[in-house]
């Protein structure tokens, strides 16, 4: 079993989307600890043409699983193309769920969200 931290971020119908994907993410690995949620700024995005004003709703999900990374990012695209998000919306800015893999046994991924405030916060016990 490889431990795993998750970061969940939604800036669209936030309150009901994150706990979806949590549900989602419960029935392929094991989750062991799900942080608070908090609201942050949006800010921008290389990989989003727009910009919405919304708020993000953002939380941390420490599980086990015996997937390898890679295996985790597919079922990771699949579960945000399955609540709906599409390339159109990712260019308005609009993000029903963003499900990005942060650490897979001691290998960090998305090394600038480290960085975040908000990452900082919700990893601090």
């Amino acid at each position: 079993m490889n431990s795993i931290i998750i970061s969940l971020a939604s800036n669209y119908e936030q309150t009901q989307n994150l706990p979806w994907a949590l549900q989602r993410l419960g029935q392929v690995l094991t989750v062991n600890h799900v942080t608070q949620a908090i609201w942050t700024k949006p800010y921008r995005s290389e990989k989003c043409e727009g910009i919405s004003d919304s708020l993000y709703l953002n939380q941390l999900v420490y599980g086990e699983t015996t997937l390898d990374a890679d295996q985790l990012e597919t079922v990771f695209k699949q579960i945000e193309r399955s609540m709906g998000r599409t390339p159109e919306e990712r260019r308005q800015g609009i993000v029903r769920i963003d499900i990005d893999l942060l650490q897979h046994g001691t290998t960090r991924y998305h090394l600038k969200d480290w960085d975040r405030d908000y990452i900082k916060q919700l990893l601090s016990p």
